[in-house]
């Protein structure tokens, strides 16, 4: 029996679009259509890099020091970004999820987050994937389990493909007017400036060059439906596109400069986000959740 990194392997499929799913963190490790990559994926005999296409719940991005206060109780997690200080993307990326419904288009992961130290609530988590003609489809269902109110947001990992080579030989669209700025040395919210008249603004399709970018994006345009539309285009000509509904309000996106020299550059992050980086201390964004009282986020990915 051949072992994955990732745990178990549920691949859904639907004409020419197919996916992969996997047990440890409950992301999406492949999506392709008619065999180009939408998202960039990471090989079955790896482990997860950079959180490739990982939900990040109960917060996504950094948390400084791991710490913050809620209802007057001061908490702390765990540091998961040592050398900056920070937790950074929630507490579920390397837990078992369990497929609790599955067909041949469709599978349906779960995960119970139980109280724990710095985090003294419990959530149920379900993550709906669901591929069709016109893409991939992911919906997270989270509900407070517990008998007390909790702190929650939520995001996903998933990075668009060039197809072959780099994100430099691509055009970028992002569909936001802000940026939120950061420090250098720790990565958490200074700021925000508009992105008119910076090298940020992608609000037109434009070439990214040897821009590096890891920053999230907010005010987002969106479309008669609701959706706000990030494509890449690739020197082959093809576009991956990731589109958010009105629950995603932020975008990190992210160049993968850190990543190994075999995989850096290779896929461009973009992250929707319920709140803002550090949002357990800032608020911006945050969450409550009741005893009892669900949320549904949803965005998707596509060729477009």
């Amino acid at each position: 029996m051949r072992f994955a990194p990732s745990g178990v392997q549920f691949e859904i499929s639907a004409g020419s679009h197919r996916a992969t799913i996997v047990e440890v963190g409950g992301g999406v490790r492949t999506y392709d259509v008619g065999g180009r990559p939408v998202l960039h994926p990471y090989d079955v005999d790896a482990m997860c890099d950079a959180a490739h296409g990982a939900p990040l719940i109960p917060w996504p991005n950094r948390l400084a020091d791991g710490r913050y206060e809620f209802q007057g109780q001061q908490l702390q997690v765990p540091l998961t970004e040592v050398g900056k200080c920070n937790a950074i993307h929630g507490l579920l990326r390397w837990r078992p999820w369990r497929a609790v419904e599955q067909q041949g288009d469709r599978v349906v992961m779960r995960a119970e987050l139980h109280p724990m130290t710095g985090y003294p609530f419990r959530l149920d988590v379900s993550i709906d994937y669901h591929v069709s003609d016109e893409g991939l489809r992911v919906s997270t269902l989270a509900q407070n389990a517990g008998d007390r109110p909790c702190p929650y947001g939520a995001g996903q990992h998933p990075y668009l493909s060039p197809g072959d080579g780099l994100v430099d030989d691509c055009t970028l669209t992002i569909p936001a007017t802000t940026r939120i700025d950061t420090d250098d040395e720790r990565q958490l919210p200074t700021g925000s400036e508009p992105v008119e008249g910076t090298a940020y603004d992608f609000r037109q399709e434009a070439r990214i060059g040897d821009l590096s970018v890891d920053y999230a994006f907010t005010d987002l345009v969106r479309d008669d439906a609701g959706l706000a539309w990030t494509r890449l285009t690739g020197s082959d000509g093809a576009t991956a596109a990731i589109w958010t509904d009105e629950t995603y309000p932020y975008l990190e996106i992210f160049t993968a400069d850190g990543l190994s020299e075999q995989r850096r550059r290779r896929g461009l992050g973009v992250e929707p986000m319920t709140c803002a980086p550090n949002a357990f201390n800032s608020g911006e964004g945050l969450l409550v959740l009741q005893p009892g009282e669900s949320v549904t986020t949803t965005w998707g990915a596509t060729l477009v």
